[in-house]
């Protein structure tokens, strides 16, 4: 018998998008499947869409709000399948993405390996997204993975990946403590526990940029900073399990220093404890630089004003940009997307 994929979706607040997402996982060409929603306490009306799906063999269920990573949770503890597909309630999936990957698990014959696949940003046009390769998009060892990704700060979507059954077990849950960067410290842990990555090419995933809205936003968050810290100490850890080389040193290093703009200066206490990892790891932790376009302002307003010019005026851009893709789709595709009316 062919394995059973469960897609499973935290939902919350997801009015705008669920329908749409829904009908991705319904889309997907691999039959044997089932779709698990998790309302994790929405205050919009994203249940009511939901439960309009049901018709469709799709289980809603809903919890009190506790974060997506206890709705995803909740969600594994309910399915039934050999194979995990999360997929976030904004995400899409192209419509061969599972069949893609399930037919490469028989091709290389190791059910340990962990699938991942191209994935593309977007607004509200998937048509546009542009898939544009990095150093993770091949077959890589576990090792030579979160090398790459912590030497070259690079990451994958959630929904790019598709775990066996066996390996999600063996990870154990989502860590509720995670407000941020919760998947990226998930799919580490799951890349521990498996024979490495089996890129698939064909199994294309979509992300959608929605700004200070996503949870991987930071803003002035002080919750979000020390989950975020957390994560990073806990990746460095990880790869220094599987490899205690020069390279990996330097490459927790390098991964300190990329992300040190999240945390100074507001947050000197971390600053300071990155610091002395790194020169424990025989390195040198720099004060983060500005862009170019803003580092005049550090001289005139100070550090936090140039800051805060840099992370808020580009989100003006993106949300005008946002703003004209969202009018150009409606001129593509004047017709709304369609939610079962329960019959």
């Amino acid at each position: 018998m062919k394995p059973l994929v469960s897609i499973l979706i935290p939902a919350y607040n997801a009015r705008q998008w669920l329908a749409e997402t829904l009908q991705s996982a319904l889309s997907q060409t691999w039959e044997r499947k089932e779709i698990i929603l998790v309302d994790d306490g929405s205050k919009d009306d994203t249940l009511t869409i939901a439960r309009k799906f049901e018709w469709h063999n799709v289980k809603v269920f809903t919890q009190n709000n506790q974060g997506a990573a206890a709705a995803r949770n909740k969600a594994f503890s309910l399915c039934q399948g050999d194979y995990i597909q999360w997929l976030d309630h904004d995400d899409l999936l192209d419509p061969e993405k599972i069949r893609s990957q399930i037919e490469a698990v028989g091709d290389c014959q190791n059910e340990r390996f962990l699938l991942s696949g191209p994935w593309a940003k977007f607004w509200h046009r998937p048509s546009k997204a542009r898939f544009v390769a990095t150093a993770l998009w091949n077959d890589l060892s576990r090792t030579e993975w979160l090398m790459r990704k912590m030497e070259q700060n690079l990451y994958m979507a959630s929904a790019s990946w598709l775990v066996t059954r066996q390996l999600t077990e063996a990870v154990g849950p989502w860590d509720t403590r995670l407000l941020s960067d919760d998947d990226g410290e998930y799919f580490c842990r799951v890349l521990m526990v498996s024979d490495g990555v089996k890129f698939v090419r064909r199994a294309r995933a979509y992300w959608r940029i929605v700004g200070s809205r996503s949870l991987s936003y930071i803003g002035n968050s002080d919750r979000k900073r020390e989950a975020e810290w957390m994560s990073m100490k806990l990746h460095i850890g990880y790869l220094r399990a599987l490899e205690n080389s020069e390279r990996s040193r330097a490459a927790c290093v390098k991964f300190l220093q990329n992300w040190m703009l999240s945390f100074y200066p507001e947050r000197l206490d971390i600053y300071g404890e990155a610091a002395e990892i790194a020169k424990g790891l025989g390195g040198e932790l720099l004060i983060p630089r500005l862009s170019w376009k803003y580092s005049w302002m550090r001289a005139l307003f100070g550090w936090r004003f140039a800051k805060g010019a840099q992370r808020l005026l580009p989100n003006f851009r993106w949300t005008l940009a946002r703003f004209w893709d969202k009018v150009l789709s409606q001129v593509d595709n004047p017709k709304p997307v369609l939610v079962p009316d329960g019959h």
